[in-house]
């Protein structure tokens, strides 16, 4: 049996692969219609006298709360959570006279390893079939600087309320080019002892030492119809 010239099969290869080509391509003026992408910008503003006064929801898309603890000296072991609710009082004064409220819920702990998230969220760390969520509720804020300050709070973890402060700051403000709904971003961070907590287990293997790391925006309800909406 004869075997095709060489020719032949790289013009075969070539037809095939234009054929993959123009397929990609046609999927992908199907999937955007063939409409220019259209790039969104827009700039915010750290004036917080400009932020209207209200609730404002945390936005369930944009954020991120981490823990992390030091492992044997080699490394900082990073916890994320995968559930978070929050709401946002913002007042005439801005941040000075602002509150704040979150509620984590311990059951989504993700550390990126299935067995070392059976162990943390276990009975002889977090317990979270006993205590399933875990709670800020802001008290204080002292003004370091310009859209920054110290925010000062009752945080309940394993069944324990002590006070931790995070270092807070204001990004900024203005109405989200996408929902046109009023929105603020803030970065926070701060640390907490897991004893202080009941939560000694595996120490000095663990640090005691948790670090926390938190990205946020907030958005401002739409106003609800026959309410001023």
């Amino acid at each position: 049996m004869r075997q095709p010239a060489a020719s032949t099969v790289r013009n075969v290869r070539a037809r095939v692969g234009r054929g993959v080509v123009h397929a990609a391509i046609w999927a992908a003026c199907a999937l955007t219609a063939c409409t220019p992408l259209r790039v969104v910008t827009h700039s915010v503003s750290s004036v917080e006298s400009a932020v209207p006064v209200g609730r404002y929801e945390l936005d369930p898309h944009h954020w991120t709360v981490t823990f992390d603890v030091e492992h044997f000296g080699y490394s900082r072991f990073v916890m994320r959570f995968d559930r978070v609710s929050a709401q946002l009082d913002w007042r005439e004064g801005g941040m000075d006279r602002s509150s704040v409220e979150a509620t984590i819920e311990a059951t989504s702990l993700d550390t990126n390893v299935p067995i070392l998230d059976r162990l943390v969220k276990g009975k002889d760390m977090l317990d979270v079939a006993q205590y399933p969520q875990i709670r800020f509720v802001s008290t204080r804020f002292e003004r370091t600087g310009d859209a920054r300050g110290t925010l000062t709070g009752d945080l309940t973890i394993h069944g324990v309320t002590r006070p931790v402060t995070l270092d807070v700051t204001f990004n900024g403000y203005a109405p989200n080019p996408l929902t046109k709904q009023p929105t603020l971003g803030f970065s926070a961070h701060g640390r907490f002892s897991r004893a202080q907590f009941g939560l000694a287990t595996w120490f000095p293997a663990v640090g005691d030492d948790v670090a926390v790391r938190i990205e946020a925006e907030f958005e401002q309800p739409a106003a609800a119809p026959g309410n001023g909406g």
